[in-house]
């Protein structure tokens, strides 16, 4: 019986790992466990464990084989190079999923004590959070791009420099963009916030992060950040796609790569690192960290980067 058992927990493993190999994101459940990869440690260490009550050596040398996988699928996912260039500018950038503007106050508080440069805010809606930021941060932060709508349509993003507006991606949520006058130099600024990977809707989350991968390859070559709720973690290959056109995930070169960000309700003991800044080349990181709000199921990261000139 631990035999049967013990092949019921590797298979199921097995299944999910061969769509990583194979780097596809398949079909539901797939992609919503994938999401959760470093946690499938959990079944594989108990299939090993059954197989080994049972005297089944054939399981036991599978589920090594698994272990072993998994160990190397669990490393961060990109490259970690630092610009060779010299700084010409320093700032820090902030990002957060307001869950329906539920925590519109709380990101309020925690703009005033992080003190960002550029803020990008998810779930913005028009009534509460929209009107909320422009009374309380604009004069802080005069210059702004957005996406108005209700519940989780709206987004925003706000700035000390000077913003030129700029196509946003198309989305069923606010994707806006902006060019952002930093000391003289042009950074390009895109908020991300693709529709989740739910059952029966993966065709909308597919579409939508290959749009920003589409905006990643197209702005290659300038300063450029991707911020926000991406709603995938390096275990997908749809996001994964998106690092491959050359950008640097800065909390993985802050040390921070499997640091989860939602839901905030369990972390950083449960969850996934789905909320992110994503960096051109032409950046190095500082710091970043993650921040807890009261009233969003997402935690806010913050990380202090510096551009360089190539």
């Amino acid at each position: 019986m631990s035999a049967w058992f013990a092949a019921l927990l590797l298979a199921a493993v097995t299944v999910l790992l061969g769509c990583r190999i194979a780097d596809t994101d398949a079909v539901t459940p797939v992609p919503q466990l994938l999401a959760f990869l470093p946690w499938l440690l959990v079944p594989t260490g108990a299939g090993l464990l059954l197989a080994l009550l049972g005297r089944w050596w054939g399981g036991v040398v599978w589920g090594v084989v698994v272990l072993g996988l998994l160990a190397w699928f669990i490393q961060p996912y990109g490259k970690d190079s630092e610009p060779a260039g010299p700084a010409v500018a320093s700032f820090r950038v902030l990002t957060s999923n307001t869950q329906f503007g539920r925590a519109t106050d709380a990101l309020v508080a925690a703009v005033r004590e992080q003190r960002p440069d550029v803020v990008f805010v998810q779930e913005c809606d028009h009534l509460r959070c929209d009107t909320t930021l422009r009374r309380e941060l604009a004069a802080t932060y005069p210059y702004r791009q957005s996406v108005d709508g209700a519940g989780s349509q709206g987004s925003v993003i706000l700035s000390r420099f000077p913003l030129t507006a700029a196509p946003g991606v198309p989305a069923s949520m606010g994707m806006p963009g902006a060019v952002a006058d930093v000391h003289g130099h042009a950074v390009h600024l895109q908020l991300a916030h693709p529709m989740p990977p739910v059952p029966g809707g993966l065709g909308p989350w597919r579409r939508e992060l290959g749009r920003l991968r589409d905006f990643a390859a197209a702005a290659r070559g300038t300063p450029t950040i991707v911020a926000g709720d991406f709603n995938a973690s390096q275990d997908h290959a749809a996001f994964r796609r998106i690092l491959d056109t050359g950008l640097y995930d800065a909390a993985r070169l802050a040390g921070h790569d499997r640091a989860p960000s939602w839901p905030s309700r369990t972390t950083p003991v449960f969850g996934v690192q789905i909320d992110h800044v994503l960096l051109s080349g032409d950046f190095s990181v500082t710091r970043s960290r993650f921040l807890k709000l009261a009233g969003s199921d997402h935690r806010t990261l913050v990380t202090d980067v510096t551009l360089h000139r190539r």
